[in-house]
């Protein structure tokens, strides 16, 4: 396994920097536009939030079957076509004519989004094998870049007042162009003829899903609701509440960028603990102020806070002794993803009832419960 050649690896490494580059940019083309599409569909902060739930649906069907597919297909065909359907299913969600077809087009969308970032993960588990040095984090890196380019276009479009629908499409072309290439570079890697369908987590497992659902649970919260607090509670434009995404994803590529080195550094138990600690202290930040500026502060320990959590609850899921990769990263991305995705729906809830602040003020708390957790990542091989 550890055999392949130098060259062929460098390719499949920088084919999956490419992969998680444009399932960040896909997402993020998506939450950017958020405030625009829901002022077309006239939705209000409870059914947005409605709307917003039927992506769980697609994420519970999505992880078992895709940790499934992996262990028997390998990670290679089950990634190529996900990552392909993600870029094919971005154009429905501003096609979508009321709340209905929206939540439709956002179950195709979840649905694809979380087969591509399953397997796209389970190759990069088997890259960092091979290289056999940390290196997860740089990938996630690559992620997050996608989201900070994807906002930054995002809130471009919506400047020059720019439809959903054609920046979509665009951002889809493209991106299906850059996957065809990358495609052709993952590695192959051999399937396994028996084994589990999917592992609900528990033991170690259990844990990481825990903290990384937290986790999920605050990034969904900025990436779904971001826009709309600095829109809704700070008076800002649409233009500069699309920073607010901007930022907390520049702050996710610096942090994973030098991840890898302070996890070697440091340990995954401080990071984590710190990482948690800044996170809550950022949401603080954000809730305390009526400047745009001081917000957009917030946003960025925000990211900083989250920005290795994500690669260091894979990292160690895809290394836990008797289970197959593409079904441990599903066990544990199953929760993270229902953090992710069923969040913001709660918060719209929430957010309905009482404020989106009172609402953004519980993930703090979320936040907080991380560094409980972080003592957990310390995976026993």
């Amino acid at each position: 396994m550890n055999t392949t050649a130098p060259n062929r690896l460098v390719q499949a490494r920088i084919a999956i920097y490419v992969t998680f580059f444009i399932c960040g940019l896909v997402l993020a083309a998506w939450v950017s536009r958020i405030p625009a599409i829901k002022q077309h569909l006239g939705l209000s902060a409870g059914e947005l939030g409605l709307v917003l739930a039927s992506a769980p649906i697609g994420l519970v069907l999505a992880m078992p079957l895709t940790g499934w597919l992996i262990t028997r297909r390998g990670s290679h065909p089950v990634l190529a076509w996900a990552a392909l359907g993600n870029c094919a299913a971005l154009p429905l969600l501003a096609l979508a004519p009321n709340g209905w077809m929206l939540a439709l087009a956002l179950f195709v969308f979840g649905f694809a989004n979380a087969a591509m970032d399953i397997s796209m993960n389970a190759q990069a588990v088997e890259v960092e094998k091979r290289y056999a040095r940390p290196i997860m984090s740089s990938f996630h890196a690559l992620f997050s870049l996608g989201g900070l380019v994807g906002a930054a276009l995002g809130g471009g479009a919506a400047a020059i007042s720019l439809a959903p629908l054609p920046f979509f499409v665009w951002m889809a072309l493209g991106s299906s162009l850059l996957m065809l290439w990358a495609i052709r570079h993952l590695l192959e890697v051999q399937p396994v003829a028996s084994g589990p369908r999917f592992v609900w987590p528990r033991g170690v497992l259990l844990g990481l899903g825990l903290i990384v659902f937290c986790t999920g649970l605050g990034e969904g919260a900025v990436a779904d609701w971001s826009a709309v607090f600095m829109k809704q509670e700070i008076g800002t434009s649409e233009a500069v509440a699309a920073l607010a995404f901007s930022a907390f994803s520049a702050a996710m590529v610096v942090g994973r960028l030098s991840g890898d080195a302070l996890i070697y550094r440091f340990g995954p138990v401080v990071m984590a603990r710190v990482g948690g600690l800044l996170a809550a202290t950022g949401f603080v930040t954000t809730l305390a102020t009526s400047h745009p500026e001081v917000a957009l502060l917030g946003f960025v320990m925000v990211g900083l806070g989250y920005c290795t959590l994500f690669p260091l609850v894979f990292s160690a899921a895809g290394r836990v002794p008797g289970v197959q990769p593409g079904i441990a990263l599903a066990s544990v991305a199953t929760l993270g993803y229902l953090g992710f995705l069923s969040g913001p729906p709660v918060i719209g809830l929430i957010a309905q009832v009482t404020s989106l602040r009172v609402s953004f003020a519980a993930v703090a708390g979320m936040a907080v419960v991380i560094t409980l957790l972080a003592g957990l990542l310390q995976v026993k091989k």
